[in-house]
């Protein structure tokens, strides 16, 4: 049994809102996967739950007639799999949905929720880092849009108040066209693991050199991370095995990998500059440019 104090199951975004207004406890639960474990464990601070599950207003994902794609926070990570506007468009993030956990996580666990519990290792933190996604929140004030960086404010921690829910995310036309982008999550135990390291990639190719890069990774700092000082530095480098090297030599410049038990701290440094420079020519193979 689940120690909860009060549910409410709401029909809409702004009967939630008002039940959260209500119930300053309260909490969304959408798809439940990391509520409800913290409620089995006996936490109190999910014991008032406003369950925005079957919203239906926020499971659309849909391309607005100027390219934008709008993924609904509700969402699942098998809705993201099986969408053609995605698969189509920005195939970078099914690979992130689809690192995560088995099917029954899958057709359960919501894009809202991964992103919204703040956790270091959130699997579609990377892909959509690297598509500069904006975050949408609803709240009683109305609407507001924040690009995915500046929602995470440390571990555990984002840009929503209590009062507010997360609606959608979105991702502009210039963001995916003529990107190439890549993923990929290290686990111990694959898919049915939390990450090790995750990382992704996008490059936007200009003749042989790099017109722009973007270079995203999860569990390697306190929150997931945009390696910005790696990406100037590949601004307008040639598409040769040079910028491979050029990669793994910076991106730890960017990053603050952890010491803990799932992995420690040297391995973990291994690791990101491998993958990092993996899925960049990952990226780069769709467009017939070889770094090896």
């Amino acid at each position: 049994m689940f120690d909860i104090e009060s549910y409410h199951k709401a029909d809409s975004v702004d009967e939630a809102i008002a039940r959260l207004v209500q119930n300053p406890k309260a909490i969304p639960l959408a798809g439940g996967t990391d509520i409800l474990v913290r409620l089995h464990q006996g936490n109190p601070d999910y014991r008032h739950v406003v369950d925005i599950h079957h919203v239906a207003e926020l499971k659309k994902i849909s391309l607005e007639p100027d390219g934008t794609i709008v993924v609904g926070s509700g969402a699942t990570f098998t809705d993201l799999i099986e969408s053609r506007i995605i698969t189509e468009n920005i195939p970078v993030l099914v690979q992130g949905a689809d690192s995560v956990g088995g099917p029954q996580v899958r057709n359960q666990a919501t894009v809202g929720g991964n992103l919204c519990n703040g956790a270091p290792s959130a699997d579609i933190a990377a892909p959509l880092l690297v598509l500069n996604a904006v975050v949408e929140l609803k709240g009683p004030q109305g609407k507001r849009r924040i690009p995915l960086p500046e929602f995470y404010q440390g571990p555990g921690q984002v840009d929503r108040e209590q009062t507010e829910i997360m609606t959608a995310l979105r991702v502009a036309p210039d963001e995916y066209q003529c990107w190439v982008a890549s993923y990929y999550k290290y686990a111990m135990r694959d898919a049915m693991d939390i990450a090790t390291i995750g990382c992704a990639a996008a490059c936007l190719p200009q003749g042989k050199r790099v017109s722009a890069l973007r270079l995203a990774f999860t569990v390697a700092g306190p929150t997931p991370l945009r390696c910005w000082k790696t990406e100037e530095k590949a601004q307008g480098a040639a598409l040769d095995p040079s910028l491979l090297q050029l990669v793994g030599d910076s991106v730890l410049d960017d990053l603050r990998p952890r010491e803990s038990w799932r992995a420690p701290k040297e391995l973990r440094q291994q690791i990101i500059k491998t993958l990092a420079q993996r899925v960049l020519a990952e990226a780069l193979n769709q467009t017939g440019v070889s770094l090896s």
